[in-house]
């Protein structure tokens, strides 16, 4: 691997982005393309497909034999709520693969006997997330019903881009919720990407279905996750 490549690659780990190492197995020559970045063609269209999907692989571009090696950041879900659906949601989680956090301010919830085995912060989300900010690969999923706990992690998750953002509650609390997002300056696009009530509609009523439910929904936009960020174009 060139220098130039590996300092790349490990900026883009410091970053938490996302990055591909092209090698030209022809001259052994590399390269590293950043997602976001604009590439053309049959390559693009490769890698567009190895970040969404996360597997390396060598493929045959233009007759050129290429060794593509995907650099993801692990994706993270950050649930805001110590109840029931997270009790439900965490194990699930991480047999999918998705590292989690669950923070609630409300210490009776919060407890390390509910929730042993998760990283779990006894705290309001304002003060959690301004030492570990939010991302695009994080999961954002709030399941409080209470305004007080759930609205500003939900707002920072919108500035940051998260690719998925859940809330739990009524259409009813959804449209009061809107009001208030409104209210801050965000636009009806922007609140339209909240994904309320939390989750795909598979019906569930139980906690533990709605933990499935949620968990579909975060893995569908993951896979699908738009790929252009600030500064360039989708690949």
């Amino acid at each position: 691997m060139q220098l130039s490549s590996l300092q790349a690659l490990n900026a883009a780990r410091a970053k938490r982005q996302a990055a591909i190492l092209i090698t030209d197995l022809a001259d052994a020559h590399d390269r590293v393309v950043v997602e976001g970045d604009a590439v053309e063609g049959a390559l693009g269209a490769e890698i567009e497909q190895r970040f969404r999907s996360g597997k390396s692989g060598a493929v045959e571009i233009d007759g050129r034999p290429l060794f593509l090696n995907v650099h993801l950041p692990p994706p993270r879900i950050v649930v805001i709520g110590a109840v029931h659906i997270s009790q439900a949601l965490y194990p699930m989680a991480a047999i999918a693969g998705y590292d989690m956090t669950i923070i609630d301010p409300r210490t009776a919830f919060a407890t390390p006997e509910r929730f042993s085995g998760v990283e779990l912060i006894a705290d309001w989300p304002e003060d959690v997330l301004s030492s570990g900010p939010l991302d695009r690969y994080s999961a954002l999923v709030a399941v409080t019903h209470d305004p007080k706990i759930d609205d500003f992690p939900i707002a920072a998750a919108l500035r940051a881009g998260c690719f998925y953002v859940g809330a739990l509650g009524s259409r009813k609390t959804h449209a009061k919720r809107v009001e208030r997002l409104m209210a801050q300056g965000f636009s009806e696009a922007e609140i339209a990407r909240i994904s309320a009530p939390v989750g795909i509609d598979i019906g569930a009523a139980t906690p533990a279905e709605i933990a499935v439910a949620t968990l579909a929904d975060v893995i569908q936009a993951f896979r699908r996750r738009s790929l252009s960020v600030a500064g360039g174009e989708s690949a």
